[in-house]
Formats: structure tokens, C-alpha cells, sequence
């Protein structure tokens, strides 16, 4: 793995302070020092890590204009708070880029925006008969490929050791923008999304801001369920983009773009502005109850 750097001193300030906690004793000065001065908000894939696309937009375009969006409201919204993106047009920046920018700007929060993607499936189908060489009547079969269009709603990860089995496709397509990074087996030791053993890397180098992740990501679900969004939980996956972060981290699917109501909703003035207002309202909550 590339030498990241892992552990900031505000990074230690909580970890201090919840093991205070958890030992009883008053931690109410200690937890004023602490302030959430910076958040990194990450549009998810970009430049040539794009095929992810409904009936008329990319996933990198939606993720792109909502992280902007987000980033524009957090500045108007904390003036006390410094915001970086880890792109702000249509650029590919690798995984372990995008956590490093992170982690060197000792960010207090890293939020990544995604849009949620059905697996292509295929059926066979008879499409006629023809005869054999016998003679007998036998049927013409043909492969026709789709995915579901009805599935929807929103979903947020944290980095977490979920069993090899559970790595569902939406965390192989999120990983698998590692195979277009050059080197890659050397940024990531040899990592294969879809190799089993590999999942056991990245839950090895789960968050160690689990807990405050875990925080995050239910406000953000809150939230989204507040306006009437169809709840897919929360849930830690071996996400590579997550792994490594050295402050509270989450990624957050805010929609399926192959529904195309879905995809309507994200591209529209009132979805993105539905979405990003759920997102300033997690962050606020958040940031209310780590600065108190």
C-alpha cells in the first residue's frame, strides 16, 4: 500500500476522549477543544472510471454536481468549516489518492457521494423453432440482457469487516475502480476485487473510526428517510476508499440512477436539493454532538 498517512492529532483527540467516556470520567472540556474544522467530500469515480449510466446520465456526473452542490452549502451554510473536493470536474483519481487527500489535509470528516447501480442479468428466451437434421421440430433460444429498473432508495457504507460472502455487487463495482489505476497491484499489495482473500485486506484495515462513522451514516439514513426516501440501511462493507481514513468516513448511495424515476429525482433542481439538504442536516447534527 502506498504510505499514507493514518493518524492526526485531532484523530487521537477522539479516541482519548471515547475511551474517557467509556471509563466514566468527565470528558466535558476536553470535547469543547474539539471543533470539526475540515470535511473532504469526494464525487465517486470520474474521467475514465464512468460506465456506470442510466437512460441518459453517468453515476460520475450525478455524484460530481451533488458534491459540488454539497460543498457550495456546507461553506454558505458552516462558515467555520473548510471543505475540499477530491475532484471538482471530470478527472479520475485513484482510491488511495482520494483518502490521502484526506488524511493530509487532516480533514475531521470524508464523505463520498455515489449513485446506486443494478446488476445486469441475462434470460433465454425462445425466439422461434427451426428443424435438425432429423428433421425434428426444435426451438431457437436467444440471451436477452437487462437489469432491474424498479429497484430503489438510499444506502451509506462505512468501512467494516463484512464477510467474504456478504461483498455484494454494488461494493465490487466501488472496488473494482482500483483495476484502472496504473500499478495498482503495487498500490494495493496484489488486491483483486474479486478475490476472496482480499476482502480480508481491506477488513484488516478497517476504519478505526468506526464508531463515529457508524454515527454519521445513521444521521445521513435519518435523514433521507425524513423526506420520505426508501431506507437500505446502513452497513460496513470492505470498501477500498474508506480503508486507511484517518477520520470519521462514509460513502453514501443517493440513489439508484438505473431507476429511472431515480435518475429523474437526482438530476432534478428539487433532488438535488432534497439530497443535499439531508446531507447538511446529518453534518450539522454530527458536528453538534462531537463539539458539545
Amino acid at each position: 500500500m502506498k504510505n499514507i498517512p493514518l493518524v492526526r492529532p485531532n484523530a487521537i483527540l477522539i479516541i482519548f476522549i471515547s475511551a474517557l467516556s467509556i471509563l466514566g470520567i468527565d470528558n466535558q472540556l476536553l470535547a469543547q477543544e474539539y471543533k470539526i474544522k475540515t470535511i473532504v467530500i469526494d464525487a465517486g469515480h470520474g474521467g475514465k472510471d464512468g460506465s456506470t449510466r442510466g437512460l441518459y446520465s453517468t453515476e460520475k456526473d450525478v455524484a460530481l454536481k451533488t458534491a459540488l452542490r454539497l460543498g457550495k452549502l456546507i461553506q454558505d451554510s458552516l462558515k467555520d468549516v473548510k471543505v475540499i473536493f477530491t475532484r471538482q470536474d471530470d478527472t479520475f483519481i485513484p482510491l488511495y489518492e482520494r483518502i490521502a487527500i484526506a488524511n493530509n489535509a487532516k480533514a475531521d470528516l470524508f464523505i463520498s457521494i455515489h449513485c446506486n447501480d443494478m446488476p445486469v442479468y441475462s434470460t433465454r428466451y425462445i425466439s422461434g423453432y427451426t428443424r435438425n437434421k432429423k428433421g425434428k421440430k426444435v426451438p431457437i433460444y436467444k440471451t436477452r440482457y437487462a437489469k432491474s429498473t424498479s429497484t430503489k432508495g438510499v444506502e451509506t457504507f462505512v468501512s467494516g469487516s463484512g464477510r467474504v460472502n456478504e461483498q455484494d455487487a454494488a461494493i465490487k463495482r466501488e472496488n473494482a475502480s482500483i483495476f484502472l489505476e496504473d500499478n495498482y497491484k503495487e498500490n494495493y499489495d496484489g488486491f483483486n476485487p474479486d478475490d476472496p482473500e482480499s476482502a480480508i485486506i481491506l477488513s484488516l484495515m478497517k476504519n478505526t473510526f468506526r464508531t463515529q462513522s457508524l454515527k454519521l451514516a445513521k444521521l445521513v439514513q435519518d435523514e433521507y428517510i425524513q423526506v420520505g426516501r426508501i431506507n437500505r440501511g446502513v452497513q460496513e462493507k470492505s470498501l477500498a476508499v474508506l480503508a486507511r481514513a484517518g477520520m470519521p468516513a462514509i460513502l453514501t448511495e443517493i440513489g439508484f440512477i438505473s431507476n429511472p424515476g431515480e435518475e429523474d429525482y437526482m438530476n432534478s433542481e428539487a433532488g438535488q436539493k432534497e439530497i443535499t439538504n439531508c446531507l447538511l442536516k446529518a453534518i450539522e447534527a454530527y458536528k453538534v454532538s462531537v463539539e458539545i
